[in-house]
């Protein structure tokens, strides 16, 4: 971990900026190569890969090592990726989610839900049928013995690809996998998880195309988008200056509050989880105590109170779009941690995590077909198992700006169901290990 060229945030902003000035200035083009290359490659994948391109190249780096004064090694991270993550993205998902039809979302029915468990299953089922595949190939690869053995490490693959990154701690706390050889599964979770949703990303380009395959029905999708834009339209207006205070106000004040009551719930659910008596049981419930879980869970709670209210009419005033521009700007400092040279530094793990998200993604594409799931409901139902929050309504609002609150609605409750399915994942991983 060297340092990159420029380890000033100041400076690696300015360059995160010009590649997303680069994509939106490119794909504005209405003729010639770059419209033919945006018909294929979406300019939301654009702004994930460029930063992944200057990690890989050495120009900027999420974190890195480097000598203190006194000649120590001591590491130093980038902060682009906390602050996106904990200001811009629940100030985001307030003004995106300011115009929500709640009636239209229920409207959506059963198929989100459908497809949000079949990637839940695809991952509890996804890792010991992985061990098993790469078992008789490269044994190895999946043995170890007590604390080192691989199916413990893997089991915080599963926290996290099921819930998020309290379920991941939680796992680890559960069983006790080496510290020493945890950051080996944290890359493999980087690494495959980062790649499954640039794969997404680039299927939302040719979603038409899938839904038609699949043999989807997008009718109520389509109403949600219609119902959001034409409301959009009826209040749409020239933005003042006091619009744009006043929508930038709504989002960061919001976040503000939910970043003071984040603290109060997650201390008090903290105390409550330690006084359970079972240690499985606090694991189990460890997410309650997340200062994260309950900063995007308040933010969106208060947002939807706030569609009731006059605040809704910002929407007129681009709400949304101020939203997206947070949101892309969180999605750049996503593909800032992605070096495209880490596939190959442990091929081994890379090879299970690999096998393991073919899974997940060959049941989703197999129940899409049988249930005729919108391409939609497919991405979404997998980046809220396997992105949580901060990637769930980047991929939702990659379709629609209306449609970012669906993502974070589901990646909410894949946080309550996050430890257990990795439990039960894990468990599968143990035996299949031992068969």
């Amino acid at each position: 971990m060297s340092a990159p060229i420029f380890t000033n945030d100041a400076i690696v902003f300015g360059l995160l900026m010009l590649s997303l000035g680069f994509v939106f200035y490119t794909e504005s083009k209405t003729s010639g190569f770059w419209q033919k290359f945006y018909k294929i490659v979406p300019g939301l994948f654009m702004a994930y890969f460029i930063p992944a391109l200057f990690t890989t190249l050495g120009i900027i780096s999420p974190e890195w090592e480097t000598l203190n004064a006194i000649g120590e090694i001591v590491k130093e991270k980038s902060q682009l990726y906390y602050i996106s993550s904990r200001f811009l993205l629940p100030a985001a998902l307030v003004l995106m989610t300011l115009s929500i039809n709640l009636k239209a979302i229920f409207n959506l029915g059963s198929k989100a839900l459908i497809m949000f468990f079949t990637g839940t299953i695809g991952i509890i089922i996804g890792g010991p049928l992985a061990i098993l595949l790469i078992s008789i190939f490269s044994p190895e690869t999946v043995g170890g013995s007590d604390f080192n053995a691989v199916w413990r490490g893997l089991s915080t693959l599963a926290g996290s690809w099921i819930g998020g990154g309290a379920n991941q701690t939680a796992m680890l706390e559960i069983y006790k996998y080496n510290p020493t050889q945890y950051g080996g599964m944290v890359f493999v979770d980087i690494v495959i998880a980062n790649i499954w949703m640039a794969i997404l990303l680039i299927g939302i380009g040719k979603k038409n195309k899938i839904d038609k395959w699949l043999g989807a029905d997008t009718l109520a999708i389509e109403q949600l988008k219609e119902k959001v834009s034409t409301y959009t339209q009826k209040v749409k207006r020239n933005p003042s200056i006091t619009d744009l205070m006043m929508i930038l106000a709504i989002g960061f004040v919001t976040v503000g509050f939910s970043h003071f009551m984040s603290k109060y719930f997650s201390d008090f659910f903290s105390s409550f989880v330690t006084s359970i008596s079972s240690q499985t049981w606090q694991n189990i419930f460890s997410f309650l105590s997340s200062k994260f879980f309950w900063l995007i869970s308040i933010s969106t709670i208060i947002a939807i109170i706030l569609s009731f209210t006059k605040a809704k009419n910002y929407e007129g005033a681009g709400a949304s779009k101020i939203g997206s521009i947070f949101m892309y700007i969180l999605v750049a400092t996503i593909g800032m941690k992605m070096d495209l040279t880490m596939i190959f530094d442990n091929l081994g793990l890379i090879a299970i995590g690999a096998v393991w998200m073919a899974i997940h993604a060959g049941l989703l594409i197999l129940v899409a077909k049988l249930i005729k799931a919108p391409y939609f409901f497919l991405a979404v139902g997998s980046q809220a198992n396997v992105g949580g929050a901060a990637s769930a309504p980047i991929v939702a609002q990659a379709f629609h700006p209306s449609l970012a609150s669906v993502g974070v609605l589901l990646a909410v409750f894949g946080y309550a169901i996050g430890t257990i399915g990795a439990i039960l994942c894990t468990i599968l991983m143990e035996l299949s290990a031992t068969f």
